[in-house]
């Protein structure tokens, strides 16, 4: 197959378009480098890419890009570019959200609408759809109330991809993705910041009392479910919740992390950020039976992972932090975004 994996230089799309070039295809990879965390970052996750002879790399940005011709010849298309973040989605930004989140998304499918050959649409969605819910876990069936713009856009494409299949035959599905984790971990992500806090003896902020609770899922996992949906038959128009198996709570996860950066944290609460959820846990039911998933990374497995990376990112912070001495030179600084 030859696939089309946008946002590829991120987390999830890394590790997607991998996989894809492991199982064989051909795969095209874009990205517009988003300046929301270093650019450095990015680079480093294409490095294998990069000298794969099946992969191939474009630097642009969808909503100026000639997508038709992009997709020319795309059997697969997995849609996993985004401007991401809640918090960061209030105020002024929220142009750049619907611009990334909408409008592109919206171009892509105008695309894939007149690409021939073209046998699935897999767009990355995201569990913020459902917003506060009052019974867990969530189907897909559960009244979607996104309580950030950020979940708002998201739920707009996602509502697109479903229209552009409904009046000219997209080939799309949903995948809704509850709280992803692993190595290559955005910066501003919960994990992250959590373990390199731990690591170079920085504090860790927490919004909330720590009593809130998730449905954590290990990039992996989301990896498989986005190969099986694309190989899937029949689910086209579908949405799916992909989430990790457990429902657990934010203190339990620190107290895991302080065991496996061997390390006490160092926890300043403060009050809870307009547009956090309480809490999350996606039933998977649907995804089991049409697409065959099921989680296999247990949340301690993918944390040893997790802290692995980071130690590896971090090791001259890490080194400073043992010797004693100043723990400023830090290499890559984590924002206050993500909880």
């Amino acid at each position: 197959m030859r696939c089309l994996v946008t946002g590829a230089a991120g987390f999830i799309g890394s590790h997607l378009a991998e996989r894809l070039i492991a199982d064989g295809h051909d795969v095209l990879g874009v990205d517009a480098f988003i300046d929301y965390y270093p650019r450095a970052l990015k680079e480093a996750n294409l490095e294998g890419l990069r000298r794969e002879p099946h992969f191939q790399f474009l630097e642009g940005d969808l909503n100026e890009m000639d997508l038709p011709s992009l997709l020319e010849g795309c059997e697969w298309v997995f849609h996993q570019a985004a401007q991401a973040g809640v918090r960061a989605s209030w105020g002024q930004s929220f142009a750049v959200y619907t611009a990334c989140n909408i409008s592109a998304t919206q171009r892509l499918l105008e695309a894939a609408k007149v690409t021939p050959g073209l046998r699935r649409f897999v767009y990355a969605s995201s569990s913020s759809v459902y917003g506060n819910v009052a019974t867990l876990p969530v189907t897909e069936e559960t009244l979607t109330r996104p309580v950030s713009p950020y979940g708002v856009t998201k739920l707009a494409a996602e509502h697109l991809c479903m229209l552009y299949h409904a009046n000219y035959g997209v080939p799309a599905v949903a995948l809704r993705y509850f709280t992803v984790y692993g190595p290559r971990h955005r910066p501003d992500m919960s994990f992250h910041r959590f373990g390199k806090a731990m690591l170079t003896g920085e504090p860790i902020t927490i919004y909330g009392d720590g009593s809130q609770t998730r449905d954590f899922t290990y990039v992996a996992d989301v990896v498989e479910a986005n190969v099986r949906a694309a190989g899937a038959p029949d689910i086209e128009g579908f949405a799916f919740n992909i989430a990790g198996g457990s429902r657990v709570l934010l203190r339990d996860v620190l107290a895991m992390l302080e065991e496996l950066c061997e390390c006490r944290a160092d926890i300043r609460y403060t009050d809870t950020a307009p547009g956090d959820v309480r809490d999350t846990n996606g039933d998977t039911t649907r995804a089991r039976a049409l697409l065959g998933y099921t989680p296999q990374v247990t949340l301690r497995e993918g944390l040893a992972a997790e802290v692995a990376y980071l130690r590896q990112l971090y090791a001259p912070a890490t080194a400073t932090v043992v010797s004693g001495a100043d723990s400023s030179s830090i290499p890559v600084g984590a924002s206050q975004h993500g909880a």
